[in-house]
């Protein structure tokens, strides 16, 4: 029996080219048709958390799809649970591009079922392809040189092309670290409701800063005419002064003009 690896990529259908019908819960493994069974919970959560974050890290000119199908061979057409691939059409073929990432989560299927799909789709060309094991916490990559899964570092990060920030590994196991990824990407992606944030929050600051230049310029007006009237402040008038609202600094004016000493301005 054929595989992919037997064939040129001129030889293979188009990535887009389908054995199934899109929108149907079956795919076609070396000719085999294969239920596909809707998700439990882990996995359905783990596919939204997997679709925001892929979206947020990706570089500008990908896109990302979940349980999109795949040609990989003549005889198979799978679908991993996320991918990552080229927006611009093939320029051959007119159609999608291959993806250059795959992502398969491991909630409830072995690594080595999963790790089968993965080969297939290596073959076919795609650059990398994940496992995120849920119920062991840890995140894989298929290695074709071993034709097996490598475990990665928890700590560490995915750096590639498609993505325009480096994706933690730790924000594909555990919810919280997610959302922190997610908001980190769509900042340091410079997403323009951040920048609009960033640029409310100036404008916020001018303003502020202006009034309180209006306030601090009152408050030196009132100062130098007390200061000129009844010589220099003590520290428990000067305090007053510094702690005075606007209404309060208009009531000292209006006081200092008739005031005989400067206890008569600050009078309750």
């Amino acid at each position: 029996m054929s595989s992919p690896s037997d064939h040129t990529d001129s030889d293979l259908p188009p990535v887009d080219e389908r054995l199934v019908a899109p929108g149907i819960r079956y795919e076609i493994d070396d000719g085999k048709l294969v239920w596909v069974a809707p998700a439990d919970e882990p996995h359905g959560v783990g596919h939204g958390a997997l679709g925001a974050l892929l979206r947020a890290h990706r570089s500008d000119d990908r896109s990302v799809a979940i349980d999109m199908l795949t040609r990989t061979s003549e005889t198979s057409d799978i679908a991993p649970d996320a991918s990552v691939y080229p927006t611009a059409r093939d320029p051959v073929t007119g159609g999608r591009q291959l993806e250059e990432l795959a992502f398969e989560l491991l909630a409830t299927s072995s690594l080595a079922r999963v790790g089968a799909k993965a080969a297939q789709l290596a073959a076919r060309g795609v650059r990398r392809v994940f496992g995120i094991d849920l119920t062991k916490r840890r995140v894989v990559e298929w290695s074709t040189a071993l034709g097996t899964w490598s475990i990665l570092a928890t700590d560490g990060a995915i750096v590639d092309p498609a993505l325009a920030v480096p994706l933690p590994h730790a924000a594909l196991l555990d919810a919280a670290s997610a959302d922190d990824a997610t908001v980190r990407a769509f900042r340091e992606r410079r997403h323009p409701e951040f920048l609009a944030e960033r640029a409310e929050g100036r404008e916020e600051g001018r303003a502020e800063g202006r009034a309180e230049g209006r306030e601090e310029g009152r408050k030196d007006l009132v100062r130098e005419m007390l200061v000129a009237k009844f010589g220099a402040l003590d520290a428990v008038h000067e305090a007053r002064l510094v702690a005075a609202d606007r209404a309060a600094l208009e009531h000292y004016a209006r006081r200092l003009v008739t005031a005989a000493a400067l206890d008569d301005v600050f009078a309750d």
